[in-house]
């Protein structure tokens, strides 16, 4: 289990703002699964994170994503917070990256907010995604269909709501970085649907959870924070 990852290459899109234990929870058990990770942002220097409104920790930034190819990752992380993905799909090169991940056919994982950066990105229209519950307009406005699921999958994206939903959304994200497309291969195998390259769907499916919010649990360590 420990190098489920070992070789796959993941970018992580965060602002200031981002959702402090969304983006340690998710760091460590990519880690752990053997993955190499990097911390993307709009800036150089550190980002700032939130305990949900309270000033969490900063954590040091590795490229600025405009400065990063996406052909050099094999699959992209969104962690949410309110801020976080405001900031991010207001910004061109953000946005031009996550779409260019998706363009690849490679996965994409989303928790909160964070599918918020996915609607910009013009990426949701005809798939079923679940998130925090505020952005489901947003969602079937730009076309897409929206669940409230503790986890779901649809093609190459996988989303959940909340910090509650951590153990289901990397358990999945994990699965689905270490199919063959994370390593590059799908490709070869991806259908055209609209211009977009996209593989053929799995069978979806829909894991249903509490609503309960914020869990008061000390986040465990992940990038390197100040």
């Amino acid at each position: 289990m420990a190098n489920e990852l070992q070789g796959v290459r993941v970018a992580f899109l965060a602002a200031d703002g981002v959702e402090q234990v969304e983006l340690e929870r998710s760091w460590k058990a990519l880690d752990e699964a053997g993955a190499n990770l990097e911390l993307l942002s709009l800036k150089a220097g550190k980002i700032q994170a939130l305990n949900h409104l309270d000033k969490g920790d900063r954590f040091d930034v590795d490229r600025k994503v405009a400065d990063a190819d996406a052909g050099e990752y094999d699959a992209l992380v969104v962690p949410g917070g309110v801020a976080n993905p405001d900031f991010l799909r207001a910004d061109e090169d953000a946005v031009r990256f996550v779409r260019a991940i998706f363009d690849q056919g490679k996965p994409i994982a989303a928790i909160c907010h964070g599918p918020w950066v996915l609607v910009e990105a013009g990426i949701v229209a005809g798939r079923t995604l679940t998130s925090w519950p505020s952005l489901k307009t947003d969602i079937r406005n730009a076309g897409g269909s929206w669940v409230d699921a503790e986890v779901h999958v649809d093609g190459q994206i996988v989303t959940s709501r909340k910090p509650a939903d951590l153990p289901a959304f990397t358990a999945r994200t994990i699965e689905l970085f270490s199919r063959p497309q994370a390593a590059g291969a799908l490709g070869a195998s991806a259908t055209r649907e609209g211009g977009v390259a996209r593989r053929q769907r799995p069978r979806d499916e829909v894991e249903e959870a509490s609503m309960e919010s914020f869990p008061a649990s000390d986040a465990p360590p992940g990038p390197s924070a100040v």
